[in-house]
């Protein structure tokens, strides 16, 4: 087990905690990290008294269609941008749940451009009945490494959006 990988069950250790001690559920939509998230939160015995689930959209009509994300969005701004991670909150809470992380980002090593390398991750944290706040990240290493970097800051960003 390597340093990310300790930390990421760290994290779901503590998300479990805050969450339980809320009585909230977690929902999920992820794209590059392809449900790591969900995974990882499920290794994690007694997790379905927190762990709502969530939507894989890796493909853009998976966001339109699982998520509700606008299709113009996606023409617009693309799959990986502000906008959309918003969207993919808000879908994500139609489905159950009451707090949500989505992320869309390049995950490498190719599919990366000036304006969003690889590496270029955006995190997106949405309570019921609150706006969603969106993060847009940079990310080092491989495409592992960027994916566990990811659900490391998505479920930082869950404890604080939940406190």
């Amino acid at each position: 087990m390597n340093d990310l990988e300790r930390k990421i069950n760290q994290l779901v250790v503590e998300t479990a905690e805050v969450l339980s001690g809320r009585g909230w559920m977690l929902v999920t939509a992820e794209s590059c990290t392809g449900g790591l998230i969900g995974a990882s939160c499920t290794e994690l015995s007694g997790s379905s008294a927190w762990f709502f689930g969530g939507v894989i959209s890796y493909d853009n009509m998976a966001k339109v269609k699982g998520l509700s994300v606008s299709e113009q969005t996606l023409i617009d701004e693309g799959a990986v941008s502000e906008l959309t991670v918003k969207q993919m909150c808000l879908g994500a809470l139609h489905l159950g749940g009451d707090i949500a992380v989505a992320v869309s980002g390049v995950a490498g090593p190719s599919g990366g451009s000036d304006d969003k390398p690889v590496g270029c991750v955006y995190i997106g944290w949405q309570r019921k009945g609150s706006e969603a706040y969106v993060e847009r990240c940079q990310f080092e290493g491989n495409r592992k490494e960027i994916r566990q970097r990811t659900v490391i800051r998505a479920l930082e960003g869950v404890m604080s959006s939940a406190k």
